[in-house]
């Protein structure tokens, strides 16, 4: 009788382990995907060639926690216009930056970016003017799809300067396709963009 006591003692200190430990999982699994990392799916043409659609990006979400965005950071954000989705863009401006769209390309406090990044033969326009001008207000950052005829971002007026609260992170590592995972770093050039082979 005592053996079957015992017995049942360690069946019941057995489940508890695994309760304790599953729920520890479980905490682990929230704070990592909430505060420090996340996976996001790619939906869309809008980071081509950067990023393509169906691609998963791995999201330094800490990042952001801890320091301010940076010019040229591929950030994943909450859209003012759609507060169910995340859209991914590329930083352009920073608060209290001069960005100009004319003459087919981006300027930045008066210098023309060199962007790299692009596809070949990529003009930048404005939606709805020949030019536009934007001194970026605090608290926001100016971001373009590096695919500029297909993106919705702040040369939309509906859209606009995205608030740096919504950023979720920062995509710093193409995880999917397995036979183009490529690190996103940058060029010593200080607009400059690259991808690394993994």
């Amino acid at each position: 009788m005592d053996d079957e006591r015992h017995e049942n003692t360690d069946i019941k200190n057995e489940i508890i382990e695994w309760i304790k430990a599953i729920a520890i999982a479980v905490v682990a699994v929230f704070i990592i995907k909430f505060f420090l990392f996340d996976v996001i799916l790619i939906d869309g043409t809008s980071m081509e060639p950067t990023l393509h659609n169906k691609d998963r990006v791995f999201v330094n979400i800490l990042g952001y926690k801890v320091g301010k965005p940076k010019h040229n950071d591929v950030i994943i954000f909450t859209p003012s216009i759609d507060k169910n989705s995340f859209y991914i863009k590329r930083v352009i401006g920073l608060p209290g930056d001069t960005v100009e769209i004319k003459d087919d390309k981006v300027f930045l406090n008066g210098e023309l970016l060199d962007e790299t990044y692009l596809a070949p033969g990529t003009v930048t326009r404005p939606f709805t003017e020949d030019t536009l001008t934007i001194k970026v207000p605090e608290g926001t950052v100016f971001v373009l799809g590096d695919n500029r005829e297909s993106s919705e971002d702040s040369r939309d007026f509906r859209l606009g300067p995205v608030p740096i609260k919504s950023i979720k992170g920062r995509a710093v590592f193409r995880l999917y396709p397995f036979n183009d995972m490529k690190k996103i770093s940058y060029n010593s050039n200080t607009y400059g963009y690259a991808m690394e082979n993994a």
